[in-house]
């Protein structure tokens, strides 16, 4: 069995003399070594058009963003809308105008309407009146019997005439406004004061024919009045009066 040699390696000196070493003679290992140097040179490619391709991304986002000054960041929607659409939508100043007068003008309506009621009320008085002077519109007279004021009053038998009483009485109106003539309340009691009749008397009852129903008393007028009334009872020794 023959065994095999190895020829002895050429020594540094021999090789600088020899010249460059044949291309088959170099390893194999240098000869891959090279070949991956020259593959390598694609990838370095290929990432730079990775980065282009990021670098053109980027710049396509800021094209579509308008630019801001720095330190003023607006909304989206403030940014991509058109200058003066906000001053746009603001309703012209003659329609704020146009609408308060509808508005007013329907107060005044609904016064106007209802002007008996609030007329009847001592706050809203002055202000129905007022607008009535304007519009030459009527009140109903102010109602107010507790505001009248009894100054005097008798009651005593007629003379001559059996069962009849005479009674005389004035007062004053202390209202505010002036006031239809008031009704008359006259109560008649005995000596264990009882009530032994009563009678509630209309102003055409205690004025006669003479009465106007559109005559007013003003304020501070005082009025007096006679009238006669037939005594329910002999025992009648108290009366008493109340204005309605």
């Amino acid at each position: 069995m023959s065994e095999e040699t190895t020829p002895p390696r050429p020594s540094l000196a021999t090789l600088l003399q020899s010249g460059p070493m044949p291309r088959s003679a170099v390893p194999a290992a240098e000869a891959n070594a090279g070949t991956a140097e020259q593959e390598a040179p694609p990838r370095v490619a290929a990432q730079d058009e990775i980065q282009d391709s990021v670098g053109d991304d980027r710049r396509m986002e800021q094209d579509e963003d308008p630019p801001t000054h720095a330190g003023s960041v607006a909304p989206s929607f403030l940014r991509h809308a058109p200058t003066g659409s906000i001053a746009a939508r603001r309703p012209p100043r003659w329609q704020w105008l146009l609408l308060a007068a509808l508005t007013l003008l329907l107060a005044v309506q609904v016064v106007i309407a209802d002007r008996a009621t609030l007329a009847a009320r001592a706050g809203w008085r002055p202000v129905v009146s007022g607008l009535c002077a304007v519009l030459r519109c009527t009140l109903p007279a102010w109602h107010q019997p507790e505001a009248y004021t009894m100054l005097q009053r008798e009651v005593r038998p007629l003379a001559g005439r059996q069962g009849v009483l005479q009674v005389q009485a004035s007062f004053r109106n202390d209202a505010r406004w002036a006031q239809a003539w008031p009704a008359l309340s006259l109560s008649l009691s005995d000596a264990d004061g009882r009530v032994i009749g009563r009678r509630l008397l209309q102003p055409h009852d205690y004025l006669g024919a003479a009465h106007d129903p559109a005559q007013r008393l003003e304020p501070g007028q005082s009025a007096q009045v006679s009238f006669q009334l037939r005594e329910p009872s002999a025992a009648t020794v108290a009366y008493t009066f109340e204005f309605r």
